[in-house]
Parts: C-alpha cells; sequence; structure tokens
C-alpha cells in the first residue's frame, strides 16, 4: 500500500501482513491519500483528513480483479491489400473519363490473383468508353473501306464493329489475363517516378519486353510477347479470307504490338499520371 499525502510528492510504502492487516504510526496531521495495491487486483484508493492525535481505523477494502485487456494485431492478407489497390486503380481515368487501370503509382504493389486478372480484363473490356473508341475505330475502317470484304453500309459496319471488338476482347484476355494468370505475372505497368530522365525512359522501354512476376522479380514479359501472336492466330478464324494475315505479317504485327507498348509506357511515365486525377499514393516525380 501507498501513502501520500495531498499538496505533497512524498509518500510511504507498506506491506500488509499475511491476514491482510496493516499500520501506519507517527503519520504527521492534515490531509492524505492512501492506495491499496496487488498484483492482477484494480488499486483501491481512500482519501481523508488525520486530525492531531486521532486514531484512524479505515473502512474494509475489497479488491477488485483489473480487466484484462488484450492486444489483437490483425495483418491483411495479401489478397486483401491487392484487393484495396485494385479498387483504387479501377477508379484511374485519364482525363477523369478514359480508362488507366492496368498502372500502378504503388512500388511494391500486391501481386493480383487470377480472380482478380480476369476482374480486371473484365472492366476493361465492358467499358463504356473502351467500346465507343472501338466502334470509332470500326467506322473510320468504314470511310476508308479497309478490310474491303466486307462491303459497305450498315450490316458491313456491324461486322466491322464485331471484328474489331474481337480484336479487343482477344487482346485483354490473353495478354491482361490468360497468360498472365498461368505464367503468375503481373500485367500492370509499375510507375517508377524516380531517377534520371533517362534512366525513367530506359525502363519505360524495357517494360514492353520484361515485367515483375508474382514474386516480385523481373522477368520476361510473355504477356506482350505470346499475346499479340495468340491473338493474330485467333483472328484468323473469323477475318474475310482475302484480309487474313499469313504467318510472317503475324509476326510483323507483334513486333509492332511491342513498340507500342514501349511508347504507351513512356506516356505512361512521363504524361499519363498528370492527366489522371485524384490518384491515391502519388509519388513526387
Amino acid at each position: 500500500m501507498k501513502l501520500t499525502r495531498q499538496n505533497s510528492t512524498a509518500s510511504e510504502v507498506k506491506e500488509t501482513s499475511e491476514t491482510g492487516v496493516f499500520s501506519l504510526d507517527n503519520i504527521a496531521p492534515g490531509s492524505y491519500q492512501l492506495s491499496v495495491e496487488a498484483a492482477q487486483f484494480a488499486t483501491q484508493t481512500i482519501s481523508g483528513t488525520l486530525e492531531p492525535g486521532q486514531m484512524y481505523l479505515t473502512p474494509t477494502i475489497t479488491m477488485v480483479v483489473a480487466p484484462v485487456v488484450s492486444m489483437v494485431k490483425v495483418t491483411p492478407s495479401t489478397y486483401e491489400v491487392a484487393e484495396m489497390q485494385l479498387k483504387e486503380e479501377e477508379q484511374q481515368r485519364l482525363f477523369g473519363f478514359i480508362p488507366n487501370f492496368y498502372v500502378t503509382y504503388i512500388p511494391n504493389a500486391a501481386p493480383l490473383s487470377t480472380k482478380q486478372k480476369f476482374r480486371l480484363a473484365l472492366k476493361t473490356m465492358v467499358d463504356p468508353v473502351n467500346v465507343g473508341l472501338v466502334a470509332a475505330a470500326a467506322g473510320i475502317e468504314q470511310a476508308s473501306n479497309q478490310s474491303g470484304g466486307y462491303g459497305q453500309g450498315a450490316e458491313a459496319y456491324g461486322k466491322r464493329f464485331g471484328v474489331a471488338y474481337a480484336d479487343s476482347v482477344t487482346s485483354t484476355l490473353i495478354g491482361s489475363a490468360v497468360i498472365p494468370s498461368l505464367l503468375k505475372q503481373d500485367p500492370r505497368y509499375f510507375y517508377k517516378g524516380t531517377g534520371t530522365k533517362k534512366s525513367r525512359a530506359l525502363y519505360a522501354i524495357a517494360n514492353a519486353v520484361i515485367c515483375k512476376g508474382d514474386n516480385g522479380r523481373w522477368q520476361p514479359n510473355y504477356p506482350n510477347i505470346l499475346g499479340p501472336l495468340a491473338g493474330g492466330g485467333l483472328s484468323n478464324l473469323y477475318y474475310p479470307p482475302q484480309d487474313r494475315n499469313g504467318a510472317g505479317v503475324t509476326f510483323e504485327n507483334a513486333g509492332i504490338s511491342i513498340a507500342e507498348d514501349a511508347v504507351e509506357n513512356l506516356l505512361q511515365e512521363f504524361i499519363a499520371k498528370k492527366l489522371t486525377p485524384n490518384i491515391p499514393n502519388r509519388n513526387q516525380d
């Protein structure tokens, strides 16, 4: 127990007997505060005023077991972290409306699960803006009479749109979901944002042929390399015979696709971030 004089830092500490009895002798008159402490019990306090020559008998003090406070640290799983980050990425749009989902501004972003990769691909494929861009591209082809095997008119435009949309779906599904899931690779561009302009440019260009694996290590970018080849091969199933590409043209188009990815990465590294509002966890350029 501890006896403390009020308005004073002086105190006296004394242990009780085995039966819980205690006595304090030669206590100067005045106000006091008596604290009774015991392991695993809540501290009990009584106070009063001791007059000169007074003998004071304290009331029985009942000790109460102290409440147990437990602290449990909950660590979210990798999937939960990726889910939170992915929901933020799904809000990223150039100029506030053009989808910009496949870039992360978090250097150590959690890897996406197979389900998350397919969900992001599906969101991209059905996004109204992307569908509108495909429709516009089909209109341009119609006006310039590309893929002449379709002819002209509403039916021809519908065919051009269907083929263009099939190309978009095939490219996104194979390159951003199927191959990344099978090979455990991340389909996103990891924004660098630091270093010299030269180092950032080289990083962006290199990301056309290398990518980050789900294990966090850099690997050959098979989705970018194999995706266009697979998409080109599948397109021959639905293009008119006169518009189908041979093996040589398919490989040529795959090379062009890789070059386009390099250009897109440069735009992501130096321009797109400035045009994408409300990006969480922004890094400083």
